[in-house]
């Protein structure tokens, strides 16, 4: 059974930076694409940031520059490195993996107090 398990999110102040984890287990194929997404309250869940095998990303407009995200040495493994959180990126993130279909994990909170 694949499993995505997502790590550190918390609580940060406005201006803060805070590193994501996310590694997947169950699985002996590689994702070709992995990404976060985030829901906020009373909103539908959206794309922050995606990278392929290759190394291409893509960003929401909205966190570009700001975020980074990197794919890890280990097999299915991703990052998200997140600087000068606001308020409005409060949400859960989301690991997704991209097989032949989608695999997300459970979420991790991420709280930015202003």
């Amino acid at each position: 059974q694949v499993q995505l398990v997502e790590s550190g999110g918390g609580l940060v102040q406005t201006g803060g930076s805070l590193r994501l984890s996310c590694a997947a287990s169950g699985t002996i194929f590689s994702f070709n694409t992995m990404g976060w997404y985030r829901q906020a309250p009373g909103k539908q869940r959206e794309l922050v940031a995606v990278i392929t095998s290759s190394g291409r990303t893509n960003y929401a407009d909205s966190v570009k520059g700001r975020f980074t995200i990197s794919r890890g040495n280990a097999k299915n493994t991703v990052y998200l490195q997140m600087n000068s959180l606001k308020p409005e990126d409060t949400a859960i993130y989301y690991c997704l993996g991209k097989g032949g279909v989608d695999y997300w994990g459970k979420g991790t909170l991420v709280t930015v107090s202003s």
